[in-house]
């Protein structure tokens, strides 16, 4: 049996790149779209593949959004149209619905009221709506930016396959959230989403957490332990910041997806494994590969889909949007009663250089919100928390990275450069240290200079 079409909406507007947006969101919620960019071109697609439904701008060059609906009333009156305009007034709205237009939606507007106007439009109009449409698989996910939309779109049409995933970009820029969002658009949407943060679980006790251990393994293993990989059984295991991850245990890691299997520390036997893998990392994992810190076989198996999710500095459309809905959530904590913020701390929030990310934008409109005495935040309160924010707050496996590298440079200073002495200085044996110097791509040569000088 065949699955039932896919509602056709019909998209105009003369600005291409708000053309573009509104076809993206629209795919991505599992629409069929087709995109016009004038009032003539879209007359001439619906005789030609007439649409279940007709999204167009009032204000257009040449025939407007009014006269379209004018034209297509003529022809099938039973056509739902929905205009939008930035030049939104209740004379234009009341214009409007009198003249029998289904939706008025003013730019800009959020993509879920978009999505909820279009599923009524639809409901009255009689399409099926599939089961696709449900938008509430990304409802964590708030942007109006192309670019997100478009990787959106690439990341609910790899949630339906089983292909590895590699979500990749910057510290604080959302790659659980985009996982968690896949994994919710799903076949396996009703079994466990399962996150591990490679570089936050101490190297010995990592393959124990991923793999599990048998009773009596080491030291304090008095019970069985299942890990994390058979905990996800059936759903998605996110593998975050996967560049950290020891050699040794990405040898382990390539054979469980190799052979969907596991063997648990000290165990006799190992146990079959159904799970969908999602890494991330902020890591170039290619140069990691070259200076061999990562596995490539590992590297291919990981990476059949790579999502590359850009900074918040390349989607500023979105900062205002982001920051209302930090807002938001704050606001649904306490007993404040703020609304929003002033054009100048909007402008200076627009503006910032955000090297944390998302995740930086939200600090500070928290620290905002939680110091203002007013119902709009102030730019200086912006500002305050922008300069706080500004000493750097650093990833955990970056500042561990950090603090390892600090660390060995000293001891090496000390051993001057002597690398037995150093490692028993460090309390660990010359093979060890020696990868942990090749790790941070130290010479001991170099500080045997040092100390000779």
């Amino acid at each position: 049996m065949s699955a039932p079409a896919r509602p056709h909406v019909l998209v105009v507007d003369d600005d291409t790149d708000l053309l573009r947006l509104l076809s993206l969101r629209l795919e991505a919620a599992g629409y069929r779209v087709s995109a016009a960019e004038s009032g003539e071109e879209a007359l001439g697609r619906v005789s030609v593949d007439r649409p279940d439904l007709v999204i167009t701008d009032l204000r257009m060059g040449g025939m407007d959004g009014m006269a379209l609906y004018d034209a297509l009333r003529e022809e099938n009156p039973s056509l739902p149209v929905i205009i939008l305009t930035a030049h939104g007034s209740i004379p234009d709205a009341v214009e409007a619905t009198r003249r029998g237009v289904f939706g008025f939606l003013t730019k800009p507007f959020e993509g879920r009221a978009l999505l909820e106007e279009v599923g009524r439009a639809l409901s009255l109009s009689g399409a099926s709506v599939s089961a696709s449409a449900d938008s509430s698989w990304r409802s964590g996910i708030v942007t109006r930016s192309p670019r997100m939309e478009e990787l959106l779109l690439r990341a609910r049409l790899a949630a339906d396959g089983t292909a590895s995933v590699l979500l990749c970009g910057e510290s604080g820029t959302g790659k659980e959230l985009v996982a968690r969002a896949i994994h919710a658009a799903s076949p396996r949407r009703n079994r466990p989403f399962v996150a591990v943060n490679c570089g936050a679980i101490p190297e010995p006790l990592l393959e124990s957490e991923l793999f599990g251990h048998a009773r009596g393994a080491f030291t304090g293993a008095i019970r069985d332990h299942e890990g994390l990989v058979r905990s996800a059984a059936g759903g998605t295991l996110f593998l975050d910041e996967i560049g950290d991850m020891p050699r040794a245990l990405q040898v382990k890691l390539l054979r469980v997806l190799q052979e969907r299997e596991v063997r648990p520390v000290g165990g006799a036997r190992s146990f079959p494994v159904d799970v969908r893998v999602i890494a991330a990392t902020h890591q170039d994992l290619e140069k990691a590969i070259a200076s061999g810190r990562f596995r490539e076989d590992l590297y291919y198996r990981i990476n059949v889909i790579q999502l590359d999710i850009p900074p918040l500095a390349e989607r500023r459309e979105d900062i205002p949007l982001l920051a209302q809905h930090f807002l938001s959530e704050f606001r649904g904590q306490g007993p404040k009663k703020v609304t929003g913020f002033s054009p100048e701390a909007l402008e200076l929030l627009v503006a910032a250089p955000w090297p944390g990310n998302v995740r930086q934008l939200a600090n500070v409109v928290e620290q905002a919100y939680t110091l203002t005495t007013s119902r709009v935040i102030p730019a200086s309160l912006v500002r305050e928390a922008l300069r706080a924010e500004a000493e750097e707050i650093l990833p955990l496996a970056e500042a561990k990275r950090r603090f390892e590298l600090d660390y060995l440079v000293r001891v090496l200073r000390m051993a001057g450069g002597n690398v037995t002495r150093a490692a028993r200085m460090a309390g660990r044996n010359r093979t060890d240290f020696y990868k942990l110097l090749h790790r941070h791509q130290l010479d001991p040569g170099l500080f045997k200079k040092q100390r000779t000088a």
